[in-house]
Formats: structure tokens, C-alpha cells, sequence
């Protein structure tokens, strides 16, 4: 079961931990650090809670959420004092911070958990889907939208100075509040020309102000190709679709690409997606939510067994759901991908 195999394998948070903490290496705000202490505050007192914040925060991210809680039959604690040797709280030599989380990370013994450095970290910003920089997620005790990892040097977020933990308000002018990041990017992709979109912004200060930042993507191909690939005898006329990966552009490329598919009268569709390695995962959900109206696409379940359900769009449908939708995949179509046709599978709307 593809959706299976995502939540066992590919949804480990320990992956997404070591991204968000080495996308800006040393730049953890005090109230983060403080949470971060917080968290590893359950090392045995026989440990010394020497390491930088960078560290740390991954650590204590894998110790929350990892799925395997035997951590490869190691004592977590036991790892946190032995791969931070020679590291404390004032190290800035980050190749050598980098190194140690990268052993800590690594003795998981999970080729899907690693740590990405700041260059790699940059490099998938082609699946930033707002394009500003900056990463949304609901606040672990408010709920509230934060910024919920340091925004991409040189981005439009960094340059407005928004830092960690800082509250989103409103989204040009949309309250948050009671909202899902995927309700915002649904929003802003409404309009998926625009230039700017304006953040309103509750700094950790309790300062709030509007903060108006252009829009900027990385350089990132139209994955999308289609065509009418044939009509047959009973009338029935045929759309195949290619999508190669799942970056910023897929979704309104695709909607796009479907729309001119039905305008010409296309009843079936193939939708090939091998040898796509996968990308953003809202995209994803997103897509799925073109084809089926108000569905479960998927859910992660985290290490304590909090399972979280992603349903897709309401009222975004764009194919006829009574349209047959065949899905083309192989041993190379990973991640997204996986997610995009468990999803659909699963609820009897492609085979």
C-alpha cells in the first residue's frame, strides 16, 4: 500500500527536524532554545547538556517523534552525550556541528532519516509553494500559524526580519486563525501570479505589523506535459498527463493543463507519474483534491501515535469525478507520488 509505506518510511520527522534545524545553522531564537532545553531536560543527570542549540533541537526532535522509539536499540540519552564530544554550547565551527549531528542522525540506522546542510537545504526551496521563504505550520500548543523554521537566508522573509516562532495573523487580510497552513497556500494559490502577498505578523516581542514580501521561486522547470493521446471507437477520447516532479509549479500547471483537457472534451485520463521521485507534499494533497472533492488523502502517525489526517480541498474538483483516471507508476515513483496514488486508489477513484 503505497499510502502504508509512506507513513512507516517516508514521513519521519527526524528528516524534516534535520532540515529545519541546519536551514540556518545557529540562528534558534531564545524561545526556541529554551523549549529545545525544555525538551532535553529528560537527560539523565549524569549527562551534561553541552552541545549547541542546533544539535539539540535535533535530538530532541527525534526523541518526540521518531517512529522507531528503541532509536535502532540505543539509548537516546546515551547518543545525545556520545556524538556531541567536543561540542559545547558556544561551538561555531559548523562544519564540525554539522558532523556530529549528521553521526547522531545517522546511527538511527534509517537511510530515510538525515541531516541536510544549508546549501541543500536552499537547493529544495523549488518546492516552496509560497515562495517567500518561509515555512507555515500550526504552533504545537496554540495552534496558531508560526513561522516554524528559520526563513532562507536572502529571502524575502529573512530580509523582513521574520524569526522563529513569530505568529501569522493573517494572510492578505484572511485571519489564520482556525486555518491550516494547506488552507493558506490554497489561498494564495488562487492567485497564482501575484507578486506579492502580505503576512500579517505577531512578533515574539508582542509587536504586531503588516509585512508585505515579493514573491520570488527558485528555478524550477514545468513538470507538467499533456496531450489528447487518442480517441476510440465508442467516442471515449483519452488525456495523458505527465507530471515529473512535484515542485512549486505542479499544481497550477497541472489545473491548468486539466482544464484545457476538458475543454476539448476529454472523458479519461492517464496520469503518469514514473519515475517521479516525489517533492512537496501538499502538493500532493492538493492534487488529489482535483480529481476527488472533500476526501481522507492521507494521515501521519508520529512516534506517540498522534495521527494526523490530511483531507483534500472541498469545492476544487476539476476532472468529472465519473471520468476514469488510470494511474502510471513504477520502481522509481517515490514520496509525493506515492501519496498522490495511494490517496486516490484508496478511494476507488483510479486504478
Amino acid at each position: 500500500n503505497p499510502v502504508g509505506n509512506f507513513v512507516r518510511e517516508a514521513v519521519k520527522p527526524s528528516l524534516l527536524a534535520a532540515a529545519i534545524a541546519f536551514s540556518t545553522v545557529f540562528s534558534i531564537q531564545p524561545t526556541i532554545a529554551a523549549e529545545i532545553i525544555d525538551d532535553v531536560s529528560s537527560i539523565s543527570s549524569s549527562s551534561v547538556l553541552s552541545a549547541p542549540p542546533t544539535y539539540q533541537e535535533a535530538w530532541s526532535i527525534v526523541k518526540k517523534y521518531a517512529l522507531d522509539q528503541t532509536f535502532h536499540g540505543q539509548d537516546w540519552d546515551e547518543a545525545y552525550t556520545k556524538f556531541s564530544k567536543g561540542l559545547d554550547a558556544s561551538t561555531t565551527d559548523e562544519e564540525k556541528v554539522m558532523k556530529a549531528t549528521a553521526n547522531l542522525i545517522s546511527s538511527l540506522g534509517d537511510k530515510y532519516s538525515r541531516v541536510l546542510d544549508k546549501d541543500a537545504y536552499a537547493r529544495i526551496q523549488k518546492f516552496d509553494l509560497i515562495g517567500v521563504g518561509a515555512t507555515l505550520m500550526p504552533d504545537s500548543t496554540t495552534k496558531e500559524i508560526i513561522v516554524g523554521a528559520p526563513p532562507i537566508a536572502k529571502s524575502a522573509a529573512d530580509l523582513a526580519g521574520l524569526k522563529v516562532g513569530d505568529v501569522v495573523l493573517a494572510v492578505n487580510g484572511v485571519e489564520t486563525n482556525g486555518r491550516t497552513a494547506f488552507d493558506i497556500i490554497d489561498q494564495i494559490s488562487e492567485d497564482p501570479n501575484a507578486g506579492t502577498v502580505t503576512f500579517t505578523i505577531r512578533s515574539i516581542d508582542g509587536v504586531t505589523r503588516d509585512v508585505p514580501l515579493k514573491r520570488e521561486f527558485a528555478e524550477a522547470k514545468d513538470p507538467v506535459s499533456y496531450r489528447v493521446s487518442e480517441t476510440r471507437s465508442d467516442g471515449t477520447k483519452v488525456g495523458y498527463v505527465r507530471i515529473t516532479e512535484f515542485n512549486s509549479l505542479v499544481k497550477t500547471s497541472l489545473e491548468a493543463a486539466l482544464r484545457d483537457l476538458e475543454s476539448q472534451g476529454v472523458d479519461a485520463y492517464v496520469l503518469d507519474i514514473r519515475g517521479n521521485p516525489g517533492g512537496a507534499f501538499q502538493s500532493a494533497v492538493e492534487i488529489a483534491g482535483l480529481f476527488m472533492n472533500d476526501k481522507l488523502a492521507t494521515d501521519v502517525v508520529d512516534g506517540n501515535g498522534v495521527d494526523l489526517k490530511f483531507r483534500t480541498s472541498k469545492d476544487r474538483v476539476v476532472v468529472d469525478e465519473n471520468h476514469p483516471l488510470a494511474i502510471w507508476l513504477d520502481g522509481r515513483s517515490a514520496s509525493a507520488s506515492e501519496v498522490l496514488s495511494g490517496a486516490l486508489r484508496d478511494n476507488c477513484r483510479a486504478v
